[in-house]
């Protein structure tokens, strides 16, 4: 067909017989009345239902969108009109506009003003700024008024079509019609005005099933067209195509041109009768309705008719038919454009064209237009737009040499030459479309054929569907766009030139080695042009990038779709226009595109010489190229920015520039980049300096300790205790043995019991001291029975087995630590096999470690009475100590604790124990408490070696047992409380259960006890161990 009318389905959905559709300018919403009631309004582009208005029950005629006032205004056969906010659903306000059916709804362009039509032969007007006030009531047709338009050109005046077979021009404020046109048959349905301003037509359907176009200015019927074989139930013309729409209950929408009112497709969905027709201005998009649902489709090409010379920097493009042309080189010099904001130019008029322009474009040289459409092309010159030659055809081509060009007419393409056909020829496998350039392209169902100029035998065939092609301006380079993606190919002349010579070279698809394929980019490409080696173009995503080498740079996002129109080199500015031709701008520069084409074909010395004139913000961006191509050497001279220098000196491995950067930048990222480079070249002190600046004490660590530097990892534990990463300073502490120091940091950290455990494991002389503050942090959080339930080792001696021997390997390990040479390193135990206590003892043993015990100074107060009582094994032998060991520096002693007389009470009947016999009072030395004060013998110089501890005499210890009893007695009557009253009620004597009813056996020194008195003992200390656990 003449008419390029590309019909693509945008929107497909089946629901109740459609009464009338709308489409809104701004969103992209379709508004469908139905005959059921209801309203829709759908999104075309996701093609979902997204909102609904349940109206009455009666047919919903006619809706339109007020988009100004967010509203959708529905008319139906209940004789209502509604007005709906449609972004809420709510209904504003309704009121009974007829006394007979609502036919139609139109809202006025510029007013407040909206007009219904009724098959009460009235037609009226609404003012919603007046509360929806009637103005005026339009009376004169005698049957039902079925449509009405409003003028575009006049929006004071309109017409209205009737079953009375006439239609009617109307203005506001007149109550009578000016005029009427008569023609028709039967009955008229529709009525539609042309929006053009060359011609004053309008467009009229009816049951007679003709459509015939009206002259309203002499009131003439210009044209009738037949066709449809029902009547016809809509018109429109079409906005911005030159088409007339026609809609019938046959099934059918016709498509007619409004200039050659030829008949130009035929449309059928099979959803039943066509009954309303709605078109867009500014869009190709028209919405249909039917008995079966709604259709959206899109008609033609949205891409305008608009070319520019870039030599001389003129735009031309035509509007409807008419050509316009702007100047850039009008601009005012001052005038500063700026990226992506419209460009201020003035419009001049060139003239009407005689056929629609489809497409435009300049000749190579700029000196002439060609305008192709309606079948047919004429050439005009780019100055006065005088016309220089015309054709018949449906595609139109130029060469590379602005004197040759070609034409498609159906299979056939025809070479021109001066304007002078030279050469007619038809592809073996048809003509679909032809592309100009270097090489005439003729695409064809087997592929895309390249084909010489001169002789027309094929050059090259490829199997590929191309949408367009862009050629090089030099003729070296092509791209192939198609509808997926882009190839990029070069042209080598030089083997297409051996062919002609060589036969042998050439096969059934051509000469092989005419093209190399350089690249395939998975990017849709709108538009484009060639500068240099520098492909730019528009993609599907509004973005403008270029190709260069295979790289894609993009230069910037777009808000909407735009197409390229070209390159100004000596403003280094990128031209693009919309389908409104508004043109915008962007900076690009020249130098930029020569130095990374010079360094795409390795001309290094061209592109130092470019270099200098490339403007310093643009340096980076060059820099990102070259690192892309691999040249980061080069990449690392030419960018100014720190961040890209710095990784690309990462990339080189280039210590020295890293360095001076990290410290200009002191950034702690780049200090860490920087210590893993330096890591990887062996360069410690470095990593050191590194690490210390960006503060990572946890690599530092592993430094340290990799590296033996003892004084490094003291100093990370200051500076991260400092700093407040505690658990390397823990870590840093532990390892270089600094136990007290871990113990401050866990209590500086209020983590009293890890402090607790971690003091039971390595510093048992700090458990007392520790339990104590766990204890008061309890009861500051109101966990009173929590605190009294925990048991403190110095108080509980008999609930900790082997105590003391952790205070003694304590104390030895103190005395033995010392730092080994890493030579040693094979033959020293590691820790993990060591068993320290078991060191201890034998060393005890061996007599080479002398345990010192810690002085205690318990002042435990009753706090009712405050008698102060003494725990301490009183009956324990002393130990003799030599003079050497003496000197040695004690334990710290643990914390005192302070108790109840009750709990002393009760805690001395379970923690006191028999006086130990002669055989039994070595084990009982080395389970005694450092807590104790030991009795310190004078050493002697006679003796290099202590000698054993003095063993008392039986009756000594009998003497000594009998003494504790009533001292022990009295205590328990002065200090009778509650407490014991509550052992009472557990059967616990606590006058019997004492160490009085002890006997020692004198010849073997062991405790006597009779059977019943042990049982009630053990029973006992159990029930005083749950007691203290519940409170």
């Amino acid at each position: 067909m003449p008419l390029r009318l590309d019909v693509k389905r945008k929107l497909s959905v089946r629901s109740d017989r459609v009464k009338c559709v709308d489409i809104h300018p701004n969103e992209p919403w379709i508004l469908v009345t139905l005959y059921n009631g209801h309203a829709h309004i759908y999104n075309h582009d996701t093609q979902q239902l997204i909102k609904t208005f349940e109206i009455c029950d009666v047919p919903v005629r006619s809706g339109k969108f007020i988009v100004r006032k967010n509203w959708a205004v529905t008319a139906s056969d209940d004789m209502l009109v509604r007005v709906y906010n449609y972004n809420t659903l709510e209904r504003l306000h309704q009121f009974e506009a007829h006394s007979d059916y609502i036919r139609s709804i139109v809202v006025h362009p510029t007013q407040p003003y909206i007009l219904t039509s009724s098959d009460d032969m009235t037609i009226k007007l609404w003012d919603w700024d007046a509360k929806w006030a009637l103005k005026q009531t339009f009376e004169g047709h005698i049957h039902y008024v079925m449509q009405i338009a409003i003028n575009p050109k006049d929006n004071n005046t309109f017409a209205s079509a009737s079953l009375d077979r006439t239609v009617k021009v109307w203005q506001l404020g007149s109550t009578q019609a000016n005029f009427t046109l008569e023609g028709h048959e039967k009955g008229v349905n529709c009525v539609d005005y042309y929006s053009g301003g060359d011609k004053p037509y309008l467009v009229s359907g009816g049951d007679d099933r003709l459509v015939k176009i009206w002259d309203y200015q002499n009131k003439t019927c210009v044209q009738t067209l037949e066709g449809h074989s029902q009547n016809v139930g809509c018109v429109a013309f079409h906005p911005e195509l030159p088409i007339i729409l026609s809609g019938s209950e046959d099934g059918t929408v016709k498509l007619w041109h409004s200039n050659t009112y030829r008949l130009e497709s035929t449309l059928n969905y099979g959803l039943e009768r066509c009954w309303t027709i709605a078109c867009l201005k500014g869009s190709n998009n028209v919405a249909l309705g039917y008995d079966e649902g709604t259709m959206m489709i899109k008609l033609g090409r949205e891409e305008p008719a608009m070319s520019m010379d870039a030599s001389t920097g003129k735009i031309v493009w035509a509007k409807h038919c008419e050509i316009q042309q702007v100047n850039l080189k009008q601009l005012n010099i001052d005038q500063q454009l700026k990226d992506g904001e419209k460009v201020p130019l003035n419009v001049k008029e060139m003239g009407s064209c005689e056929i629609y322009p489809q497409t435009l474009s300049h000749s190579p040289n700029g000196r002439f237009v060609v305008v192709c459409g309606d079948g047919e092309y004429i050439i005009y010159t780019a100055i006065t737009l005088r016309n220089k030659s015309y054709g018949s055809a449906m595609e139109f081509v130029w060469s590379q040499d602005s004197s040759e060009y070609a034409v498609r007419d159906g299979n056939m393409v025809k070479i021109f030459k001066n304007f002078k056909e030279k050469k007619t020829f038809k592809p073996e496998a048809g003509a679909e479309n032809i592309f100009g350039g270097s090489l005439l392209g003729v695409r064809s169902y087997s592929g895309l054929s390249f084909y010489d100029w001169e002789t027309t035998t094929l050059i090259r065939r490829i199997e590929i569907a191309p949408k367009t092609l862009y050629w090089s301006q030099n003729g070296e380079l092509v791209c192939i766009a198609t509808e997926e993606s882009y190839y990029v190919l070069r042209y080598n002349p030089q083997a297409v030139a051996a062919a002609t010579t060589n036969k042998e070279l050439v096969s059934e698809d051509g000469i092989e080695d005419a093209f190399d394929a350089l690249s395939e980019i998975p990017e849709i490409v709108r538009t484009g042009v060639w500068v240099g080696d520098c492909f730019m173009y528009t993609n599907s995503l509004n973005r403008i990038n270029y190709y260069v080498g295979g790289e894609i740079v993009t230069i910037s996002h777009l808000d909407r779709v735009m197409y390229l129109l070209g390159y100004v080199s000596n403003e280094n500015r990128l031209y693009l226009g919309d389908k409104e031709m508004s043109i915008v701008s962007f900076e690009l520069s020249l130098a930029v595109l020569e130095y990374q084409t010079a360094v795409m074909r390795k001309d290094f010395e061209t592109a130092d010489q470019v270099l200098p004139t490339i403007a310093k913000e643009q340096r980076t961006r060059v820099a990102h190229f070259l690192e892309k191509q691999g040249y980061r050497q080069q990449a690392l001279a030419v960018t100014l920015d720190n961040e890209h220098k710095f990784d690309l000196a990462l990339q080189l491995g280039n210590l020295t520039v890293c360095y001076e950067l990290a410290v200009e930048m002191e950034n702690e990222q780049k200090w860490l980049q920087l210590s893993e480079l330096a890591t990887k070249a062996g360069d410690l002190n470095l990593v050191q300096e590194c690490l210390t600046r960006a503060q990572s004490f946890g690599s530092l660590i592993l430094l340290a300790s990799a590296s033996s530097n003892k004084q490094l990892m003291s100093t990370i534990g200051e500076q991260s205790r400092k700093n407040g990463q505690f658990n390397i300073a823990f870590l840093s502490n532990f390892v270089l043995g600094k136990l007290d120091t871990c113990l401050d940091i866990l209590i500086e950290n209020q983590r009293i019991p890890e402090a607790a455990f971690f003091a039971r494991t390595y510093l048992p002389s700090q458990i007392g001291r520790i339990v104590n503050l766990w204890r008061e942090k309890l009861k500051q959080m109101n966990m009173e029975r929590s605190a009294q339930a925990l048991a403190n080792p110095t108080d509980y001696e008999n609930l900790f087995p082997g105590l003391v021997d952790t205070y003694k390997t304590e104390q030895f390990l103190k005395e033995e630590a010392k730092t080994h040479l890493a030579r040693d390193f094979p033959t020293i135990h590691p820790n993990w096999e060591r068993n320290p206590v078991a060191e201890m003892k034998e060393a005890e043993e061996n007599e080479e470690f002398f345990y010192h015990p810690v002085q205690l100074k318990k002042d435990t107060k009753d706090e009712n009475d405050d008698d102060n009582e003494n725990f301490s094994d009183a009956n324990e032998s002393p130990k003799q100590v030599p003079p050497s060991q003496t000197k040695q520096t004690p334990i710290d002693p643990p914390a005192t604790t302070h108790k109840t007389s009750t709990e002393s009470s009760v805690i001395s009947k379970l923690i006191s124990a028999a006086p130990p016999s002669a055989t039994s009072s070595s084990d009982r030395a080395r389970s005694q408490s450092p807590m104790t004060k030991p009795v310190i013998l004078p050493p002697t110089t006679k003796e290099k070696t202590p000698p054993p501890p003095s063993v008392p005499a039986p009756s000594a210890i009998s003497k000594a047992a009998s003494d504790i009893k009533p001292t022990a007695a009295a205590v328990r009557k002065t200090s009778l409380s509650d407490l014991e009253k509550e052992l009472q009620e557990f059967d616990i004597d606590v006058d019997k259960d004492d160490v009085s009813d002890v006997e020692i056996e004198p010849s073997t020194g062991a405790n006597k006890k009779s059977a019943d008195e042990d049982e009630d003992l053990q029973f006992d200390d159990d029930d005083v161990d749950e007691f203290l656990r519940d409170t």
